[in-house]
This record gives structure tokens, sequence and C-alpha cells, in this order.
């Protein structure tokens, strides 16, 4: 049965930081929702009721275009091992970009060079926990290190166009202000 509370509590950070993986997804009011699985050193809880996320340059920037659009935002967790759990976190995001007064405490919080694009910055307002009883079993063999040896090959130049030409607007084509608010309109 699923319990709600009104912040994060112990159970739940020590359940989050277990986890090599979780979920996020973002709508705008119309088109299409977007769920994409996150990965790497990329998640912190900051406190009851706030976490940040590090998203690294890739090949769409959806949640950025959402979030300008609406500001909700919900991450899941599952568990592939022992404990059969999820858990979710609800509540509203903004996208921090290198031009805000924030970014660099709050990217300062993870590794990595130029394959930072925002860090996500969500005010909880309710977790959820749910069995987890039809999740499969699954072993983790260990993070990927493509998208971080991409990075480093290309260096920020070369990602800086890669986010001109492939990230400015979501899927349904919705500005996503990466130009602006990262490279100063450049």
């Amino acid at each position: 049965m699923a319990k709600q509370f009104d912040r994060i509590d112990d159970m739940h950070k020590a359940f989050i930081e277990e986890q090599q993986m979780f979920f996020v997804a973002t709508a705008g009011p119309e088109g299409r929702v977007n769920l994409s699985p996150k990965g790497m050193d990329s998640l912190r809880v900051l406190g009851p009721n706030r976490i940040a996320w590090l998203n690294v340059t890739g090949s769409g920037n959806e949640t950025a275009g959402h979030l300008l659009q609406n500001p909700r935002m919900t991450l899941m967790w599952c568990s592939f091992t022992k404990r059969p759990m999820i858990l979710r976190a609800y509540g509203t995001a903004r996208a921090v970009h290198r031009d805000a007064e924030d970014w660099d405490a709050l990217a300062g919080l993870f590794p990595g060079g130029p394959e930072k694009r925002q860090v996500y910055d969500l005010s909880v307002d309710m977790m959820q926990t749910s069995c987890g009883f039809a999740v499969p079993f699954m072993d983790y063999a260990g993070p990927r290190e493509t998208l971080t040896h991409w990075a480093k090959d290309k260096g920020e130049d070369q990602i800086h166009a890669y986010w001109r030409e492939k990230n400015q607007t979501t899927i349904d084509g919705a500005p996503t202000n990466i130009v602006a608010r990262n490279l100063g309109g450049r």
C-alpha cells in the first residue's frame, strides 16, 4: 500500500543513496511527457524538502524546456536488489544555468567537467513509497564512462556547439534557454 510523506525522512534519504539510478518525469501543458533515466554521481539530497541533480549534456534537453512551461517534476527510484520498494519525490523545480547566482555552489556539489549543462533544484512537497514487488532483480555492473570521455574529448567549445545544434528546443519545439542562460546568447 502506498504511503505519503510531507518530507524526505532518513529512511528515504538512505534508500535514495543506495540506488545507482533514478528517473525524472516532466511535461509541458501540451505535447509529450518526458521520462528519462539518470545515473552517474548526479544527485544530492540537500534537506528534508530539497533535492538537486546535475543534468549533463545529452541528445535532448526536454526537462529544461518543460520547466519553463510548467515547473512540476517527479523523481523516482526503484530497488533492483533485495528491498522491494519504489520511492517518488513530487514537487516543483527550477533549472539552474551557468548565469545563475547559485550555479557555482550547486554545480560544485558534483564531479564532472564540460558535460555539466544545468542543475535542477527540486522543492519537494510530497514523498511516496509503494511496493516494488513486480520490479525485477538486476545486478549493477558499474557506471558507464562513455559520456564523460565524450565530453572531455570534445572540450567546452564543441560541447557548446552541440548545445546550439541539438539542445535549444524540446522535441515539441519549446525553447530550453540553453544558449541564452549558459552561453550569453552566443
